[in-house]
């Protein structure tokens, strides 16, 4: 894992930010793994703001979101459609058909996870993931004890993860229990990962993932045995981390070796 410790959330939205543009240019018909969330929206605000300023262009580029709400439409309010097109989709050049999430309202769900996971591997493959991480470990809808090779599927969401998630709903609309999420070893196959995580909140979630076992227990921790994953955190997320000192010497090691 490469580790980037930023001193505010601010600045690690505009690392995680440069960094998917910096892809972009590099690969312009790049397949991007997507996440939904609070952790990503300011880095797709920035996103956003780089493309008005033609910085940056999604023309060519093919999304796949992590997940959806089993039983949501895309035009729900709270659905995970609803988010990214609000977020990012409505206000960039990227062409809507080239825009995949998992058919939360699909009468076949099991069925519509087996097409989605087939559609990724027609589709080449995700070149870049975009993660956040759920207090308890998780990343896309996979909660802990789940299997660290599994692929796109229906899973029941935790209550740790649904009272989370309830602030986004009113007490009289439907919430959801269940949802579709690509699985770990979906996301493993990602060529890079990029997992965004900030605020004292995920502090402990961190440093599991960091510096614990690999472990169900706390599903991220898988990330420790892919080849390119860098994670961006902000001082906040890192404080439970022992070796912090460490990381950063790491990556002012790696800038000099870059600009030599």
């Amino acid at each position: 894992m490469r580790i980037v410790v930023k001193n505010s959330s601010e600045e690690a939205a505009d690392f995680s930010a440069e960094f998917m543009v910096q892809s972009i240019r590099g690969q312009s018909d790049i397949t991007l793994g997507l996440a939904t969330g609070s952790s990503p929206v300011r880095t797709y605000e920035k996103l956003i703001e780089r493309h008005k300023n033609n910085d940056v262009s999604f023309k060519s580029v093919t999304t796949f979101n992590l997940d959806e709400y089993l039983g949501l439409t895309g035009d729900h309010p709270q659905s995970y459609r609803f988010f990214m097109n609000e977020k990012l989709f409505n206000h960039i050049d990227i062409d809507f058909s080239n825009t995949h999430i998992p058919n939360g309202s699909s009468p076949t769900p099991v069925q519509a996870c087996n097409d989605y996971e087939s559609l990724i591997q027609q589709k080449g493959g995700i070149d870049l993931q975009l993660l956040g991480i759920g207090r308890n470990g998780h990343i896309g809808f996979n909660e802990p004890t789940s299997s660290l090779t599994s692929r796109t599927r229906v899973k029941t969401l935790t209550k740790d993860t649904v009272e989370a998630n309830q602030h986004n709903f009113t007490e009289e609309e439907y919430q959801p229990h269940l949802a579709m999420t690509m699985g770990i070893g979906t996301i493993m196959e990602a060529r890079q990962i990029l997992l965004l995580a900030t605020g004292e909140g995920k502090a402990q979630a961190i440093r599991d993932m960091v510096e614990g076992p690999l472990a169900a227990k706390c599903p991220a921790s898988m990330l420790q045995m892919h080849m390119n994953a860098t994670i961006v955190i902000d001082r906040d997320a890192a404080k439970l981390l022992e070796d912090v000192s460490f990381y950063e010497y790491i990556e002012q090691e790696r800038q000099q070796l870059m600009s030599r």
